[in-house]
């Protein structure tokens, strides 16, 4: 499996100056290959780098390897899209190979800059060693909040799957963001709590408009987001965990498409639109992947509505958000637990060794 990883970099002051300049030349580079790009209408790599590579060397005093970067990053951003002229952003990420940027050991890197080679010092997270035999194809360099990254892509090794005893159902909301079939609920309560705080934090300096203010909303930037992601990364973790401690498949439902597909009202809305709802279930899957254990998506359709005793599917069963009571076998539980059993038994069903007919 690939993942990404983001490692920091701890550049000294002359460093930090040359890894900026240098970005800031890189994409003023690919500005102006863009440009002759648009107006020659060649989009592909090999013909963009025909036309401009002579030049951008000349003009940019870029190395070589730097040009070619650069051209390949314009020709892939009109891969996609070229029905109008591409602009990047003097900030904008520097792709690097392994030709001008080399890992020298598990803390440090060794990078090309206008100022030639620097050795730089980095880190990341604990939760996933960095391998450097494992490091596949190129990495980009980011800036965010004055701060550079490296985004690394690596190749690490699945667990040989399992053959599961039985399936966790696992069912996703915004009251509480996950509930098993097992009974256990995470709730969403303080996610709820850290919206609410800095969406009326960000109203009250978006009015006043200071220049003051503007700073505040820059440096509480991605607070919420950073800890949505912390907390549904914990959540999948000990989901996991629990299923390769008991032998057991995880089963989610597919919910792509909800936002579109949402007719509730405007309040709704806004905090569905603002919860990571596919984030919790790619986290389930890929730490899944990883440790051997099956994940099935399951077609979502009534797991609310279905009694997990008698099977009776009707919208008056869901008195609440949080109560289920079957009108047709007076079946009384959880709201979200109930469904979470139901995800469980379709899981279940699509088990190859599953004697159910379904």
């Amino acid at each position: 499996m690939l993942l990404t990883i983001k490692v920091k970099l701890y550049p000294n002051e002359q460093q930090e100056k040359a890894l900026l300049e240098t970005m800031e030349r890189f994409n003023e580079a690919c500005n102006y290959i863009s440009k002759i790009a648009w107006s020659t209408h060649t989009f592909g790599k090999v013909g963009i780098q025909k036309i401009v590579y002579y030049d951008v060397r000349e003009k940019y005093n870029l190395s070589a390897q730097m040009v070619v970067r650069a051209v390949g990053k314009v020709a892939e951003s009109y891969r996609t899209d070229k029905t109008c002229q591409h602009e990047f952003n003097k900030h904008g990420a520097i792709v690097y190979d392994q030709r001008i940027l080399t890992f020298k050991a598990s803390d440090e890197i060794s990078i090309l800059t206008l100022e030639g080679r620097e050795r730089i010092t980095i880190k990341y997270g604990e939760y996933r060693q960095l391998n450097m035999e494992r490091v596949k194809g190129q990495v980009d360099l980011i800036y965010h909040n004055n701060t550079f990254y490296l985004m690394v892509v690596v190749d690490v090794l699945d667990a040989d799957p399992i053959d599961p005893d039985g399936v966790i159902g696992i069912d996703m909301g915004i009251v509480n963001i996950a509930t098993t079939s097992d009974g256990e609920v995470f709730s969403g309560n303080k996610c709820t709590e850290v919206r609410q705080r800095y969406s009326n934090l960000k109203a009250k300096l978006q009015s006043v408009g200071t220049r003051s203010a503007k700073k505040h909303l820059k440096k509480i930037s991605g607070k919420e987001r950073r800890f949505k992601k912390d907390t549904n990364h914990r959540i999948a973790k000990a989901i996991v965990q629990t299923a390769k401690d008991t032998n057991r498949a995880i089963a989610i439902e597919n919910l792509k498409g909800i936002r579109t597909n949402s007719t509730v009202n405007k309040a709704v809305r806004t905090v569905i639109g603002k919860w990571a709802f596919d984030e919790l279930g790619n986290f389930l899957k890929y730490k899944a992947t990883l440790a051997g254990i099956p994940v099935f998506e399951i077609d979502p359709k009534n797991t609310s509505r279905e009694c997990s005793a008698c099977g009776h599917i009707d919208k008056k069963n869901r008195k609440t958000q949080s109560e289920f009571l079957c009108i047709n076998c007076g079946h009384e539980e959880n709201a979200d637990i109930n469904a979470s059993k139901n995800i469980s038994f379709r899981g279940i069903c699509q088990l190859s060794h599953c004697p159910l007919s379904c």
